[in-house]
C-alpha cells in the first residue's frame, strides 16, 4: 500500500520528516512518540525498552501510585497503632496492607519477572521483590509497604530527572529552521527545509538563520556564528567561502547556494551526536555495570547465609528473627544507588548542559590512571 504524507493546516509535513529520520538516527525515537512513562521498569541502561520520557501534565500520574500507597499505609499505621480498631485484625488487616502494596510494588514485581525473562536473575528488582516479599512473609507488613514506597518515590523522581534532561535536549533540536526561501528565475518561494536540494539558491534576509550548509554567492556577508563556534563576534564571509547551518545572516539580503544535504548539514550532525552522547556508556558506567552483576548475586548469597548459618552457632535460632536481619541486609546492599546515579548523573550533566547551550559530541571519563578527552560546541548561555 503506497504511503501518503500527513500535513497540518500550515501545510507542515507530520510524518516522514527529515527530523524524524535524524531522531531515529540519534536513538532518540522516543522524543518524537512523547509517550508517557507510566512503566515504572528500570535496568538502567538505553536498550532495556524503558522508558522514561514525561507527558506534558503526566506528572501526577506517576506520584498517583505513590499517593494511592502512602494514603493507605498511614491510615493502615493509624488503626495500628494511634486509633486501634478492633475489626482491623486478621485477614481484613492483611488485605488492607496488600492492596497498600499493590500500586508501588506489583510494577518493581514485574520489572523482576521481565528481567529474570532476559537472562538477568540478579537484579534490584529482585533484591527489592525478595525484601518485601519477606518481610509480609514474618508479617512485618508495614515495612514492606513503606520499603516498596521509599523505592517507588525515587523511582519517580528519577524519570522526572531523564525527562527534564530530555526536554532540555529536545529544545536545541528545535533550533533549526522548518523552512528557507528558494529563489529560482527572479521570483521566490518558501519551501520546507528539507525539501530542499543541492544546487538550490537560498535567499537570506537579515536576522534570518540559515537552515542548510552551502556557498556564499553574494559579494560579501555578515553572519553570527555563535550557535557554532560560541563566538558572539560577527564573521565576515566573502564570495565562494563556505556558510552553516545554523548561522544567523546579520546584515543585507544574501544568496546561498546549498551544497549539503539537510540531514548531512553541520548543525543536524552536531544535534545528533548530543543524542548520541546521552546513549553511549563512559568507562565508568560500564564497570558498575559489570560491578552490580557480580555484586548482586554475593549480596543474595550473603543474606541467605545470614537467615540460614547461625543455626548452626547460636543456641536459641528463631528463624523470623534472622529472616528479618537478612532482609534488611538486603535492603541496604541494594546497588541501586550506584545503578541509578551514575547513568543519570551523565545523563543529567549533559541535559543540564543542554539548557545552557553546551553541546557534547564526544565524552571519554578517565578517571585517576586514565585521561579526559571532551570535543564541545558551545554557544551563548542565555
Amino acid at each position: 500500500m503506497e504511503h501518503k504524507h500527513i500535513y497540518d493546516a500550515q501545510g507542515k509535513q507530520l510524518c516522514c520528516t527529515q527530523t524524524e529520520k535524524i531522531y531515529n538516527q540519534a536513538g532518540a525515537q522516543r522524543l518524537i512518540q512523547g509517550a508517557p512513562a507510566q512503566d515504572q521498569g528500570h535496568s538502567h541502561s538505553d536498550d532495556d525498552g524503558h522508558d522514561h520520557s514525561v507527558a506534558e501534565g503526566s506528572t501526577l500520574k506517576l506520584f498517583l501510585p505513590a499517593i494511592i500507597s502512602f494514603v493507605l499505609l498511614i491510615v493502615a499505621i493509624a488503626m495500628d497503632n494511634w486509633v486501634p480498631q478492633e475489626w482491623f485484625k486478621g485477614w481484613i488487616r492483611i488485605i488492607w496492607y496488600v492492596l497498600a502494596y499493590i500500586p508501588v510494588g506489583f510494577p518493581v514485581i514485574k520489572d523482576a519477572l521481565k528481567s529474570i525473562g532476559k537472562g538477568e536473575i540478579f537484579s534490584e528488582f529482585l533484591l527489592m521483590s525478595i525484601a518485601t516479599i519477606g518481610a509480609f512473609a514474618i508479617k512485618e507488613y508495614p515495612e514492606g509497604v513503606a520499603v516498596m514506597l521509599f523505592y517507588a518515590v525515587g523511582e519517580v523522581f528519577q524519570t522526572l530527572a531523564v525527562s527534564r534532561a530530555k526536554s532540555n535536549i529536545k529544545a536545541l533540536l528545535d533550533q533549526r529552521p522548518d523552512e528557507v526561501t528558494i529563489v529560482e528565475a527572479n521570483s521566490s518561494r518558501v519551501i520546507k527545509a528539507e525539501a530542499a536540494a543541492i544546487g538550490d539558491l537560498i535567499q537570506l534576509k537579515p536576522g534570518e538563520k540559515l537552515g542548510l550548509d552551502g556557498e556564499l554567492i553574494s559579494d560579501t556577508a555578515s553572519f553570527n556564528t555563535a550557535a557554532l563556534t560560541g563566538e558572539s563576534k560577527p564573521d565576515t564571509k566573502t564570495k565562494g567561502e563556505v556558510v552553516l547551518a545554523g548561522m544567523i545572516n546579520m546584515n543585507t539580503v544574501s544568496l546561498v547556494k546549498v551544497t549539503t544535504a539537510y540531514q548531512d548539514s553541520k548543525l543536524s550532525k552536531i544535534l545528533e551526536l548530543v543524542q548520541n552522547a546521552t546513549s553511549q556508556k563512559a568507562p565508568t558506567e560500564l564497570f558498575i555495570r559489570k560491578f552490580a552483576k557480580i555484586y548482586t548475586p554475593i549480596v543474595v548469597l550473603l543474606a541467605i547465609a545470614i537467615c540460614l548459618l547461625p543455626y548452626f552457632f547460636v543456641g536459641q535460632y528463631v528463624f523470623s528473627d534472622w529472616l528479618y536481619r537478612a532482609l534488611v541486609f538486603l535492603v541496604i546492599s541494594c546497588p541501586c544507588a550506584l545503578v541509578i546515579s551514575i547513568p543519570l548523573g551523565y545523563f543529567g550533566g549533559i541535559g543540564a548542559a543542554s539548557r545552557n547551550g553546551i553541546l557534547f559530541k564526544e565524552v571519554t571519563f578517565w578517571m585517576r590512571w586514565q585521561r579526559y578527552r571532551m570535543l564541545l560546541w558551545i554557544k551563548p548561555v542565555r
